[in-house]
């Protein structure tokens, strides 16, 4: 057996936009149906989500088989969790709250073996098939994805350096923590904000890596041509909420 191809890492590199869904349900049932719903990407959140590893493990066997990437992103930028993931066969991570070019450079060692990092060596765990993947340490690296969260003007202002750390494959602008760093608390819709991702957009396109944001559903096609190559374009929570809400409101406005 070899070890898959990460679909998600080569399309960004050859430029293909990738769009996506964060799944903020932590929920095996609510993950399947999204596998085959068409997207290129399911983001699992355990950072603002109620989700564990367990429940992620549930998670990553309902998406296998499906046409969306898996995407993992963890509480923090953390050695132990990182290493948690990939054990699991997490072949994407997007680690948040990464301000500095020296954290990114030491979220890259977190996903790589010694001597290029510190992950811990597991010869038979999920991630390599259970052993069962021959080529596992050979291609491993290869076939890992790194996205780095960029979510304040601090972390702005060192954009290009973050970008340009060797084994960042993607940076995704968070724009509700921007804007709120930004002065705009619950306002990422502000016209400033926009022109900040705008050119955030621009400027780690130049570096030759892949830019990425989550929006609703209205603001998916600006983004893209604003050079955004992956984009979430919904989340199955809003979803719900937001689906039920006015499926309910189309009755109880009758009576």
């Amino acid at each position: 057996m070899q070890l898959p191809q990460n679909k998600f890492k080569k399309a960004i590199r050859e430029g293909q936009a990738q769009i996506g869904i964060w799944s903020s349900l932590a929920n095996h049932l609510a993950v399947e149906i999204l596998a085959d719903a068409g997207f290129d990407w399911v983001l699992l959140d355990t950072e603002h989500a109620p989700n564990e590893l367990p429940m992620v493990l549930t998670q990553l066997q309902a998406l296998k088989g499906g046409t969306a990437t898996p995407i993992v992103r963890p509480a923090w930028n953390d050695m132990v969790l990182v290493k948690r993931y990939l054990d699991l066969g997490v072949q994407t991570l997007l680690l948040p709250y990464v301000q500095t070019p020296e954290e990114a450079t030491q979220a890259v060692r977190y996903t790589r073996y010694p001597p290029q990092g510190v992950r811990g060596v597991s010869a038979a765990a999920r991630g390599s098939g259970f052993g069962r993947y021959r080529d596992y340490f050979k291609r491993v690296h290869d076939e890992m994805c790194l996205l780095v969260q960029v979510e304040t003007r601090s972390a702005m202002a060192k954009l290009e350096a973050i970008a340009a750390v060797d084994g960042v494959d993607g940076v995704f602008i968070g724009p509700n923590d921007l804007a709120a760093d930004m002065g705009y608390l619950g306002n990422w819709q502000h016209p400033e904000v926009w022109k900040v991702m705008e050119e955030a957009a621009k400027r780690i396109r130049k570096t030759g890596k892949a830019p990425g944001i989550l929006v609703g559903e209205a603001d998916g096609k600006r983004c893209i041509d604003m050079g955004f190559l992956f984009v979430a374009v919904g989340a199955d929570l809003g979803l719900l909420a937001r689906g039920s809400e006015a499926l309910a409101a189309k009755f109880k406005s009758k009576q």
